[in-house]
């Protein structure tokens, strides 16, 4: 059960409801996350701009998507795993890819680098060095995608602590994390 209410779309007033009212819109359903970000319609609001700037950037939706499961797997959030499973799938996502993704593993040379490179900046806290940086670049990536893969791993850690924080109900198909798996 979530810590924080999960707003009801239908009951909601005001900007909350100008905001879930714009995310049914576009998703064709208002997932939890959202609802308990309405909380706070600024939290919400600042979720749905950053992401929104981000999906106009240089990297694609499997990019994207395969930077939130990294950093889902990285953070333990199950609620990120299963809506990020889901929606790396709608993307063009095999099963295989998806696995492989989330301990930030890629056949792709580039895709690979862009997960590696987000993991860095995780586990760093930000402090990725020169060597870091320009192994990130050999492997094909642009100043401009470098940029975007920390903000991709900031939004990304965003939600993952919304929703662990708050222990957001999973309305997803459910993904356990792989170290959950392995027990």
């Amino acid at each position: 059960m979530a810590r924080l209410p999960i707003i009801n779309p239908e009951n909601s007033t005001g900007k909350a409801h100008d905001l879930l009212t714009a995310v049914n819109k576009k998703l064709g359903l208002v997932p939890n996350m959202t609802r308990v970000m309405a909380n706070s319609p600024a939290v919400l609001e600042a979720y749905l701009q950053f992401s929104g700037s981000l999906e106009g950037g240089s990297l694609d939706a499997k990019s994207r998507e395969r930077i939130a499961l990294e950093t889902a797997e990285a953070n333990q959030c199950e609620y990120c795993l299963s809506a990020h499973s889901a929606i790396g799938k709608m993307v063009g996502l095999s099963e295989a890819e998806i696995l492989d993704t989330r301990p930030a593993h890629s056949k792709d040379v580039k895709s690979a680098a862009a997960l590696n490179f987000s993991r860095l900046v995780i586990e760093k806290r930000g402090a990725v060095n020169e060597a870091d940086v320009e192994a990130a670049r050999k492997a094909g990536l642009t100043n401009g995608e470098l940029a975007e893969v920390v903000a991709l791993t900031v939004l990304n850690l965003f939600t993952n602590y919304v929703n662990t924080a708050f222990q957001v109900d999973i309305d997803f198909p459910v993904v356990k994390g792989l170290s959950a798996v392995a027990r």
